[in-house]
């Protein structure tokens, strides 16, 4: 049962890292129904962790695009790849600075369900608004490759609120880029790819700091965490790929609308919890 309850997992996770609905808000909710029996703080590793295996594939999707060292490449296409990570890099800054001071803090007061719900439904609302503002002006940015180093700070600005629990990696990077000029299409591909080593570097953390918690790491642990991060790989590929072709066609006020239903679920359930709890 607990390999199935961590594929099911996986498959929550693949989905909603991408889409820009909280993949945390969803896994709270869904632990909630489907609990491992694991400790708190496996819990805390595995939920940021299985994210690894989601953004595995998008290097697996955009590799040749990723990768500096392609032979068939001209010159010119590697130096934009060499930028395009530095770009990258950039737009983590922000995040290390400000991120690794307040993770205990925010895990400790906000990894909670009221709080999830307000940052759904607050940018649910957002997305709203910002999509029905964007169609009034012309989108400034329609080439990935034409981002200049300050656009992706600022990118990367944007992304230290994602540090919140419920607001969206995704979501808050995509909806900073769109307000900045970027075309939804720019937008989503770059915050795919600012989500490689801030992942790599989440799951690092919160990887060392499990294994010095003192609970311990079991071989059926490791097993739970790599058949979630696995299937979570899978079904990201899948994802991913739709993603873009819808973005291709319509906008993201649907995921607003969807956030904001998420979010009042999760304030009833969080008030009848405390009434009844």
């Amino acid at each position: 049962m607990e390999f199935i309850k961590a594929i099911i997992l996986g498959i929550i996770e693949g989905i909603t890292e991408w889409l820009p609905i909280s993949s945390t808000g969803h896994l709270i909710l869904a632990d909630e129904f489907i609990k491992l029996k694991q400790s708190t703080e496996f819990m805390n590793m595995f939920n940021v962790v299985i994210q690894l295996g989601a953004i595995l594939a998008v290097v697996v999707i955009y590799f040749k695009k990723l990768n500096p060292f392609d032979a068939s490449k001209t010159p010119r296409e590697t130096q934009l790849t060499w930028q395009l990570w530095l770009k990258v890099i950039i737009a983590c800054i922000p995040a290390v600075i400000i991120g690794l001071p307040l993770d205990n803090w925010l895990d400790a007061n906000f990894h909670k369900f009221v709080p999830i719900a307000l940052m759904l439904i607050i940018y649910g609302f957002a997305f709203i608004y910002v999509e029905k503002w964007a169609k009034t002006r012309p989108d400034t940015l329609t080439d990935l490759d034409r981002m200049s180093y300050r656009f992706a700070f600022y990118i990367g600005l944007i992304q230290v609120l994602s540090l919140m629990p419920g607001t969206s990696r995704s979501g808050v990077t995509i909806l900073g880029a769109i307000i900045l000029g970027a075309s939804r299409f720019v937008a989503t591909e770059f915050t795919f790819f600012l989500g490689i080593p801030v992942m790599f570097g989440a799951s690092l953390l919160k990887t060392v700091k499990f294994m010095f918690s003192g609970v311990g790491f079991s071989f059926s642990q490791f097993a739970i965490l790599m058949v979630a991060s696995v299937t979570a790989f899978l079904v990201s590929i899948v994802v991913i790929k739709f993603l873009m072709d819808y973005i291709k066609k319509h906008d993201f006020t649907f995921f607003g609308k969807y956030r904001i239903v998420l979010g009042a679920i999760l304030l009833v359930y969080a008030g009848i919890s405390a009434m009844f709890g």
